[in-house]
């Protein structure tokens, strides 16, 4: 099983206010949030999220693109699956109450992951069987989600609420790791310094910002590109293989065009706040950041 936190981009204004992106990787079953009217997509390329109120996910001041079983080919599912499959990081006895205190120990905690290994194998059996019937992959990686791993890229201003509560000895096993992964993930980040004008744009390059300076608009169509490839949760397809600036840029035109707007992947990037120059609403859930979803929306 796999929890990790992986700086993106991390980038402060003139005023010293600081913005991060993160690449997560954690079990698909810690992931549940809250419904909310702004994180939820179904586009295949882009998201989805279920709306149960609880798990890591739920906080509003997070922004967050979520890699989509929908979207991901069967077999690749089950092969990511088959290399390194999700199981409990803390075999927790039952007790009344949301939080195990106790773990099983002795031939309890054997027979439990004995019954765990077994659940997993079954489902792959059964999620190939219906592969071969002819079911469609959102149909069939369904039951595979359990053992399954999900891809989050998230950006923030606004921690502390968040890691007050997940970093916390009452949070469940991995989603406090997940929390502490994130907090080293930060403090080794190196930050850039951004001035009015400049964009905050993650899986971006520092080549490709070079190359576009000097174009009519310079970073036009570089937040397209890194809006897709948050919308991907990486620089690569679904079908593993490394994306060309075209297929990025027709993927984020797509989600622009897209009835309704499939804007959530839009807001990873972001341009410093500047009073008098910006409106305040421009930051939405970002403080010292004006948000380039809210930008479009306004344009639109």
């Amino acid at each position: 099983m796999t929890i990790t936190a992986t700086s993106v981009l991390a980038s402060v204004n003139s005023e010293g206010k600081r913005i991060d992106t993160m690449l997560l990787r954690y079990p698909r079953f810690i992931h549940a949030e809250e419904l909310t009217h702004r994180i939820i997509e179904t586009q295949p390329e882009c998201l989805f999220y279920e709306a149960i109120a609880d798990g890591l996910m739920y906080c509003d001041d997070l922004s967050r693109s979520a890699s989509s079983s929908r979207a991901v080919p069967v077999l690749r599912m089950i092969a990511d699956i088959e290399r390194d499959p999700v199981a409990p990081s803390f075999w927790g006895a039952n007790q009344a109450g949301m939080q195990a205190k106790q773990e099983l120990a002795g031939a309890a905690l054997q027979a439990a992951k004995d019954c765990w290994s077994m659940a997993f194998r079954d489902m792959i059996e059964h999620a190939k069987a219906l592969a071969n019937i002819g079911a469609h992959k959102q149909i069939v990686n369904r039951i595979l989600e359990p053992f399954a791993h999900i891809n989050v890229v998230v950006t923030a201003t606004e921690w502390d609420n968040f890691f007050a509560l997940r970093d916390h000895a009452d949070a469940q096993p991995e989603i406090r790791a997940l929390a502490q992964a994130m907090k080293m993930a930060m403090l080794a980040a190196p930050v850039q310094h951004l001035d009015l004008g400049q964009w905050h744009l993650p899986f971006v390059s520092p080549d490709e910002i070079r190359a576009h300076q000097g174009t009519m608009d310079p970073t036009g169509n570089l937040r397209i590109v890194s809006a897709a490839r948050c919308a991907r949760t990486s620089y690569l397809t679904h079908d593993g293989r490394k994306s060309s600036l075209d297929e990025d840029v027709a993927l984020g035109e797509r989600l622009t065009r897209s009835r309704p707007f499939h804007a959530s992947p839009f807001e990873h990037s972001a341009s410093p706040y500047v009073p008098g120059f910006h409106d305040e609403t421009d930051q939405r859930n970002f403080r010292g950041w004006v948000q380039n979803r809210a930008l479009m929306e306004k344009a639109a």
